[in-house]
């Protein structure tokens, strides 16, 4: 609604996003249908765009010049130009993340470097514990 899109329109969206039920298959098997209640749908033509929608207001955070972002699908890119810089960016869109309730799967994040110290290997990216995390 913040976005001035027409109440026609999110009254068509709405139920393609509430209410959904799925299962698991695996090889022959099928699993119970169960209701999944967050998200978007997977396989919904609209999921980017609904999901692009939602996380648009995290390209604000990168007020620095020298702070980037690459948002595409349900991946999000940070780039800096310092691993000191990424530990600041890192843990703004954490913040974020965690007020707009989407989690990070830390077991899926990577930090990469780039230039004269590109053989210098990163720490990986965890969580310490609630709301902090380790990225060297």
């Amino acid at each position: 609604m913040t976005r001035n899109l027409p109440c026609e329109l999110l009254s068509i969206i709405e139920p393609l996003c509430s209410d959904c039920f799925t299962c698991v298959k695996w090889f022959i098997a099928w699993s119970l249908c169960f209701n999944d209640n967050f998200g978007v749908r997977q396989g919904l033509v609209l999921a980017h765009f609904l999901f692009a929608l939602y996380v648009d207001n995290l390209a604000n955070l990168c007020s620095p010049q020298s702070w980037f972002i690459i948002l595409y699908a349900d991946d999000i890119l940070l780039i800096t130009l310092s691993v000191i810089e990424l530990e600041r960016l890192f843990r703004a869109y954490e913040a974020k993340l965690f007020w707009l309730r989407i989690a990070i799967n830390y077991k899926k994040s990577c930090c990469l470097r780039i230039g004269p110290r590109c053989d210098v290997a990163c720490v990986r990216v965890c969580t310490c514990s609630i709301g902090q995390t380790l990225l060297s």
